[in-house]
């Protein structure tokens, strides 16, 4: 028998709802809670034949570990993509590839708002090694507000070898490091590009860093020398964004 998981919150459970209701086996509301939001996630959970249940708030808080906003859902275990997916993602993309790598990231809260980003800049796939990485779990999914569905994330054995693989059908990889001597506005990133940022507090490993095809660092005007890895993934994806953008309007 398959043991099923339990993440919480809103927008994640909405998020599966509507991306993969087949996996939603039931929904937990906390008791006396009516509103808006519960009352068209009820719908919704009912379109899909899924059972809701009320439960006792006190509950719901022993069953999970962060603001689960009255909304618990019991879903099978999520799945992350293997290598072979990483082909398919791209072949069947009609934009400009733009792919996110995360070099042993290992905080789900960062994972988390990297998804969320990742899936508000467009990008077709995240990818992290297998080993000393954060993975999909409740917290991601909360952190990401419904991004961990619909944004692949790709599971890798050998992260070298993948981004070699990407160089070879031309995608240009570009790191994040704080000695680069390239400016992240300096770069252009309109074309074929994979983003690679280094891990909490390490960066990117050795062999990571001699694999990209151009270091970039994020220019720093205060005291602090480095942002958390989300904000400077937010700030590095966007500023492709930002780029196509332009190109495309001229």
């Amino acid at each position: 028998m398959t043991t099923l998981e339990k993440i919480y919150g809103l927008h994640a459970v909405e998020a599966l709802l509507r991306h993969h209701p087949k996996r939603v086996k039931r929904i937990w509301l906390a008791a006396g809670r009516d509103d808006p939001r519960i009352r068209a996630l009820i719908d919704l959970a009912r379109a899909e034949r899924v059972v809701v249940e009320s439960a006792d708030r006190r509950e719901l808080d022993e069953w999970v570990e962060g603001v689960h906003q009255g909304v618990v859902a019991e879903v099978t275990p999520s799945q992350v993509c293997g290598e072979n997916m990483l082909e398919e993602l791209l072949e069947r993309s009609d934009r400009v590839p733009l792919i996110l790598v995360l070099d042993g990231v290992t905080d789900p809260h960062n994972l988390g708002a990297c998804l969320r980003t990742a899936d508000a800049a467009g990008v077709q796939a995240v990818i992290v090694p297998k080993d000393k990485s954060a993975t999909l779990n409740a917290t991601v999914r909360k952190v990401a507000c419904g991004a961990a569905e619909v944004v692949p994330l790709v599971a890798v054995t050998n992260l070298v070898r993948t981004l070699e693989k990407l160089q070879q059908r031309g995608l240009w990889v570009v790191g994040t490091a704080g000695e680069a001597e390239r400016d992240l506005y300096a770069q252009d990133l309109t074309g074929p590009t994979v983003l690679v940022m280094g891990a909490e507090g390490k960066g990117m490993r050795r062999l990571t860093r001699e694999t990209c095809d151009y270091l970039v660092r994020l220019p720093m005007g205060g005291s602090v020398s480095s942002l958390n890895v989300s904000v400077a993934t937010g700030v590095c994806l966007f500023e492709a964004v930002r780029q196509r953008g332009a190109t495309k309007a001229r």
